[in-house]
């Protein structure tokens, strides 16, 4: 049992002395390829085991026969682990520099392709992890470019619906200095509407500006839906006499919901002065109110989503005759108005990029899809708990 201890004692020792030997090589060698440290961890294994098995035998005085036999041993053992070293080290190496060219593309605003071929399941898993992130830099690029072509429509439509009432303004204020207005009375209301148009506008856009920004102050409380579509039933009745249109309350739940009800207000409002300007005198707008269900079930042109089974579903039926398949997915973009037909007579095509906003940040969603004879806009919320 003593030779056996003292066999393992100098063992240790030698491979000790070569381990050390080959930390500090590695350590003074971190920096370079990964090919030198395979190949320093290869010469460490091998020597740490000749120099452990020389250790031994010189303490047991072997003959120099086995010494040598040993020794050749070793050497070979060392030249095979040396050989699958460079071998294994090349192979990262190569499979290395090809995700870094293909990292560069992706750096330089290109797409990210992982390189073909095998590789360790670490360079693998880092390729997958760059073509997710390419991907989401894809989207949003996207959006960055979509945002900024919303941004340069807005500024050319805001220029413009600025440039017409405040020459409106100009000409009625120099009528007015100037003595030539024949009805004074007249130009002074006209004043006064045209101001109240600017304001409007002017308040929509700083509205939009905070939602934007994500500074949208909010003040949640348990509401009733009944009571929400009560108000802006109320407050959109004028209007829609004003245009002859029939404004309708269809079946609405008496479900609460935890929403900012100023907020939520103005997203009905919204909707409703948005469907109450595009439906033909006579026409119908109808706001209604339900409890989301699951599945799709298609009935009436109605598309309900999946996973609805905890949310409030508001709903608003215009008879505009429909919008254009390929202007349903602009609909809420900032500045849309569609085309010349839906153009409205005030306003700045704010107003569904207001509700988008309000919505989503109740952490909802709004939609439209096309109807007989219109279209319906869908406000869908979380139910209250």
């Amino acid at each position: 049992m003593r030779d056996v201890l003292l066999i393992a004692l100098f063992a240790f020792l030698g491979a000790a002395a070569a381990g050390l030997l080959g930390a500090l090589a590695l350590r003074a060698l971190r920096h370079r390829s990964v090919l030198v440290s395979l190949t320093v961890v290869a010469v460490v294994s091998v020597a740490a085991m000749l120099a452990g098995t020389l250790a031994v035998a010189r303490a047991m005085f072997l003959s120099s026969h086995d010494l040598t036999v040993v020794t050749t041993v070793c050497a070979m053992a060392a030249v095979v682990s040396l050989a699958t070293a460079l071998l294994l080290g090349r192979w990262v190496v190569a499979r290395s520099n090809a995700l870094t060219v293909a990292a560069r593309s992706f750096g330089e605003g290109g797409s990210f392709a992982a390189p073909g071929g095998g590789s360790t399941a670490e360079l693998s898993a880092l390729g997958r992890e760059l073509a997710a992130t390419s991907e989401k830099l894809a989207r949003s690029r996207e959006r960055e470019r979509a945002l900024d072509a919303s941004r340069r429509e807005l500024v050319a439509w805001i220029s413009h619906d600025l440039r017409t009432p405040l020459a409106g303004l100009r000409a009625m204020a120099e009528a007015l200095e100037d003595g030539v207005a024949e009805d004074p009375p007249r130009y002074f209301r006209q004043i006064r509407t045209e101001v109240d148009r600017l304001n409007s506008m002017v308040g929509d856009l700083f509205e939009l500006s905070r939602i934007h920004a994500g500074a949208l102050p909010l003040s949640p409380s348990r509401v009733s839906v009944y009571d929400l579509v009560g108000d802006a039933l109320a407050g959109a009745g004028p209007l829609a006499r004003e245009h002859g249109v029939h404004l309708v309350g269809g079946p609405v739940a008496e479900v609460p919901v935890e929403v900012d009800g100023k907020e939520m207000t103005r997203v009905l409002g919204n909707l409703l002065v948005n469907a109450i300007r595009h439906t033909p005198a006579d026409g119908t707008v109808a706001v209604a109110a339900r409890r989301g269900t699951g599945g799709r079930d298609g009935q009436d042109g109605e598309d309900r989503e999946e996973g609805e089974g905890d949310t409030v579903v508001l709903s608003v039926t215009d008879g505009c005759g429909g919008i254009p398949e390929d202007d349903l997915s602009r609909v809420f973009d900032t500045g849309w108005r569609g085309s010349r037909a839906r153009t409205p007579p005030a306003g700045a095509g704010l107003g569904l990029a207001i509700v988008r906003g309000i919505v989503e940040a109740h952490a909802g969603r709004a939609t439209v899809h096309n109807v007989p004879g219109g279209c319906r806009f869908e406000v869908v919320l979380p139910a209250a708990r």
